[in-house]
């Protein structure tokens, strides 16, 4: 079984530099990719816990067909996944390195953690632009959370992962609940939740609704550090509006924050595209000023002005 360690090259071409992260089914690594001479992100699948799943030739046959999938989707809101691998000896996924910090980051560093309106509903946009892409291309993330999105220091969002990794934990009970953390399931989809099956994108809208309460309060839906407490809110709570925390949200907002929220994947939006044109009228107006200048100083918080479109187009 391959040891991960800095300095260890994988498959004769990716050596592994520093640990970015850690969760509970591995690790991500800064990397180098030796043959193109690029900087890489590894994410490095703890080999020992495939070794217990139940299901695990299944898991593995449809982790290549879903790396496939993703490795096929082109949109500037995604991370490119370059190469993935699991075999007995190497367990890795190989993905573009983003230049930025995480939205969890971001929440911790902001004094109130709170974004305006405008900044919330930008990176609210191009999340549904990416998994509009995504979705349309038959993938659910399934793991969306504020540790898996990236904002580049232009201010582009990333969506990273794309819930691959989260694929094999579904297999087995015992892989979920193997270092399970709050965070993991801060986000998560009343049905991902009951183990439904199978979710559509109606699930990360879900944690998108999630994401962009925290955004405009400060905190998630349900603010507690009890995994079986978070379980059970998910499943049987309404949430709390975003008025109950002093902030100022326009009606329609609110009311598709509301949607989003819905315990039930047929209350809430259709699709992505249709978040995205509701989030339209509350994104960050053009300033034609930043044409003329030359560059832009460096703040990951800034929004990006123009999000991507959702697709199709």
């Amino acid at each position: 079984m391959q040891t991960f360690a800095p300095g260890v090259v994988l498959h004769d071409r990716y050596r592994l530099e520093s640990v970015l992260g850690r969760g509970a089914m591995g690790q991500v690594w800064r990397g180098s990719d030796l043959r193109l001479d690029r900087p890489v992100a590894v994410k490095t699948i703890a080999s020992e816990l495939m070794a217990v799943a139940s299901g695990r030739d299944e898991a593995l046959a449809r982790f290549g067909r879903e790396a496939r999938s993703a490795a096929r989707l082109d949109h500037a809101n995604i991370t490119a996944v370059y190469d993935a691998s699991i075999t007995d000896e190497v367990c890795c996924l190989v993905m573009q390195l983003v230049d930025g910090t995480t939205l969890e980051y971001l929440f911790d560093q902001q004094d109130d953690e709170r974004f305006d309106v405008p900044t919330a509903t930008a990176v609210a946009a191009q999340l549904c632009s990416g998994l509009s892409a995504a979705h349309a291309g038959g993938l659910v993330h399934r793991d969306l959370k504020t540790q898996n999105v990236m904002v580049r220091r232009d201010g582009v969002v990333k969506i990273l992962d794309f819930g691959l990794v989260k694929l094999l934990a579904d297999v087995d009970p015992r892989l979920t609940m193997t270092g399970e953390g709050i965070g993991n399931i801060v986000c998560a989809s009343p049905e991902l939740l009951a183990g439904r099956s199978p979710v559509d994108g109606r699930s990360d809208l879900y944690a998108v609704g999630c994401l962009l309460h925290h955004m405009l309060t400060g905190a998630p839906p349900f603010a507690t550090d009890q995994p079986a407490l978070l379980v059970s809110c998910h499943l049987n709570e309404t949430p709390p509006p975003a008025a109950a925390s002093g902030v100022d949200v326009p009606g329609p907002l609110q009311e598709l924050l509301t949607a989003l929220l819905a315990k039930s994947p047929q209350d809430r939006p259709a699709s992505a595209i249709e978040v995205y044109a509701a989030l339209a009228p509350y994104l960050p107006g053009p300033d034609p000023a930043l044409a003329g200048k030359p560059g832009l100083p460096e703040d990951p918080r800034r929004p990006f002005l123009v999000p991507q479109g959702p697709l199709p187009l």
